[in-house]
């Protein structure tokens, strides 16, 4: 059905649109623990639930922006949502993963790192349940592109553009406002909508990239290092002909939309390997 399950309503609608910075907004991030649900193994489906918060209902995704509730709580953790790069369209662990005083480790890809460890080892430190939830949250992040964005523009936070009529940032704009747009104007606002129509793809459009998503030959650690590459190369496009008091609309809409959808595709697909891994075997069920 094309590119996107839009490809219809995209030759005979280009309507009028309309839309405040965290990692995807809290729909981005249901998305994407949505779609890792779908992949998970019983086994590992098991495990999770079992981890999660009384107040989680048994459903990760009500979890997946838990992260972002608990940044004045935990004010050590605002560093482990990005790792933004100088702007070269590369990433590169020992040079961008740090916090602002140095810290090593201290960016989103030394976070899934860590925190998969942490989950993987029974001795460990760290409550499992938070594991799970920074882990899922992280994973989310760092297929975002503007979470590895460029250092002096915080990730394009500092980019005030305007979103068809609306004030926002360039970081904004891809956190939140295209998701916003995509599902007032072709899902009828309704989360599940979007949430099939990328499964689909997944299964249908994807269905050749899906296994390469997911691979990851590390016996040590996660693959999150490539996942951040893939996002500073993206954000590089993201910056295109975009400055100060830009006005975005139809085009950039249109074209920043199936990586939107992409990503939050890929997101899923990575999540449900890593709890796979650690808790019920590589092999997943079929996406519904």
């Amino acid at each position: 059905m094309g590119a996107l399950l839009l490809l219809h309503v995209l030759l005979v609608a280009v309507a009028a649109r309309a839309p405040a910075a965290q990692a995807w907004g809290k729909e981005g991030h249901y998305m994407v623990c949505k779609i890792a649900e779908s992949f998970l193994t019983e086994q590992a489906s098991t495990a999770v639930k079992n981890l999660l918060p009384g107040w989680a209902g048994g459903d990760l995704a009500e979890t997946c922006s838990w992260a972002d509730q608990q940044r004045f709580r935990y004010r050590w953790s605002s560093p482990l949502h990005f790792a933004d790069t100088p702007g070269d369209c590369k990433f590169d662990y020992a040079r961008d993963c740090h916090n602002t005083k140095g810290e090593k480790d201290m960016c989103v890809v030394g976070a899934i790192n860590n925190y998969t460890a942490a989950l993987k080892d029974s001795s460990s430190p760290y409550d499992p349940t938070e594991s799970l939830m920074f882990l899922a949250h992280f994973v989310g992040d760092v297929h975002q592109p503007l979470h590895c964005g460029h250092t002096e523009d915080l990730g394009g936070n500092t980019i005030i553009v305007h979103w068809y009529r609306r004030k926002s940032n360039l970081h904004h704009v891809w956190d939140v406002n295209i998701i916003e747009t995509a599902m007032k104007d072709f899902y009828d606002n309704d989360l599940s909508t979007m949430i099939q129509a990328i499964q689909q793809n997944i299964t249908e459009e994807w269905a050749n990239e899906e296994k390469q998503w997911e691979t990851c030959r590390s016996r040590t650690k996660t693959c999150a290092d490539k996942y951040a590459e893939e996002s500073a190369k993206l954000a590089c496009k993201a910056y295109e002909g975009v400055e100060q008091d830009s006005t975005l609309e139809d085009d950039y809409f249109f074209a920043a939309l199936p990586v939107v959808q992409k990503r939050i595709a890929q997101g899923g697909v990575r999540l449900a390997a890593i709890l796979n891994k650690l808790f019920g075997g590589n092999s997943k069920l079929q996406s519904s």
